[in-house]
């Protein structure tokens, strides 16, 4: 496993471990929601073509993201443009 793979491994697998006392379902779409707003899509080819090394919360939430399906939103944090929100920015 090449070192930036593995670092990709590792970052969706805190993410995952993160959101874990959610439950299943809120953690998988929590990951998956913070993955697609926040992860480069270059970042995000590496485990989507290859989901090995991941723990189950993570790869699921690659899973959602490969079926091209985009998670709502699951925090403020990820709500970019919203009406707080005047330059598209979360920064206080």
């Amino acid at each position: 496993m090449s070192d930036t793979r593995a670092n990709l491994v590792y970052m969706a697998n805190q993410i995952a471990r993160n959101f874990a006392v959610q439950g299943d379902e809120a953690a998988i779409a929590a990951t998956a929601d913070h993955i697609a707003t926040f992860w480069d899509p270059r970042m995000k080819a590496v485990l989507l073509a290859d989901q090995n090394g991941l723990c189950p919360n993570a790869a699921a939430a690659f899973s959602q993201l490969a079926s091209g399906c985009t998670p709502a939103h699951q925090s403020a944090a990820t709500q970019f443009g919203g009406p707080r929100s005047g330059d598209g920015s979360d920064a206080g």
